[in-house]
């Protein structure tokens, strides 16, 4: 059975451990003693949302999934508006409808602080992800987005 749930401090490692495998798909190079940090900072200064799906089955705690969202704000709706910016499941869990429920709990979260919607983004060629996003209800817009990195 999966759960979904807040993440507490005491799931600090096997989130980063998830979140290194959401790192890797991106090909970023691993990095622990940072995603350690980043993690426990979010945490800690609860400037992210983080929700994890547990597998209730496993005899130990076990994250198969996780949603990170931050909280932004839209000044022509006056309101909070939530970026969606990770999501990810193991491989061994994927097809499952786990990346469903995380998508509907952070509809939820979102709904129930008053924010004007979530956004997200992904890799234009991450046809899996563009599917599950339109099946959940996400319409691409015609915005046109920059980046500036330093």
């Amino acid at each position: 059975m999966i759960t979904i749930r807040r993440a507490e401090k005491t799931d600090l490692l096997q989130i980063v451990e998830i979140f290194e495998h959401y790192r890797n798909f991106y090909k970023c190079e691993r990095n622990n003693e940072l995603a350690v940090e980043f993690i426990s900072k979010r945490i800690e200064f609860e400037d992210s949302l983080i929700l994890i799906a547990v597998d209730e089955s496993k005899p130990l705690l076990t994250i198969v999934g996780f949603t990170q969202m931050y909280p932004l704000y839209s000044s022509t709706a006056m309101k909070k508006l939530w970026l969606l910016n990770d999501l990810f499941v193991l491989k061994d869990y994927r097809k499952k409808g786990i990346a469903k429920k995380l998508i509907e709990n952070n509809k939820q979260v979102a709904q129930t602080s008053g924010a004007r919607g979530l956004f997200l983004e992904t890799e234009s060629t991450n046809e899996v992800a563009k599917n599950i996003y339109s099946n959940e209800g996400f319409i691409k817009n015609k915005n046109i987005f920059y980046n500036f990195d330093l």
